[in-house]
């Protein structure tokens, strides 16, 4: 299983983008399961994220804010290399 996290909130275009581009990237991997957290409901998620948001994370490690190639992500996926954060 590979975890992909989004923090993000709502009204915010660089989050939808990147999610659009998470999506279809791990629509290509079958063990990719995609979850996304709005820090807007939680204070201490909005304090430490608000400011870089939106943010990708590969298992726990941050792999990308604000934006993410599609071709980087894939990549990364293939290799299981997260090193561009």
């Amino acid at each position: 299983m590979i975890a992909l996290t989004i923090f993000s909130k709502p009204g915010c275009h660089l989050c939808d983008d990147m999610k659009a581009i998470v999506t279809r990237v791990a629509a290509r991997f079958p063990g990719a399961v995609l979850s996304e957290v709005d820090i807007s409901r939680d204070a201490d998620l909005e304090a430490q994220y608000g400011l870089e948001i939106p943010v990708l994370m590969i298992d726990g490690r941050k792999v990308a804010k604000y934006r993410v190639d599609e071709r980087a992500l894939r990549r990364m996926l293939e290799s299981r290399d997260w090193g561009l954060a």
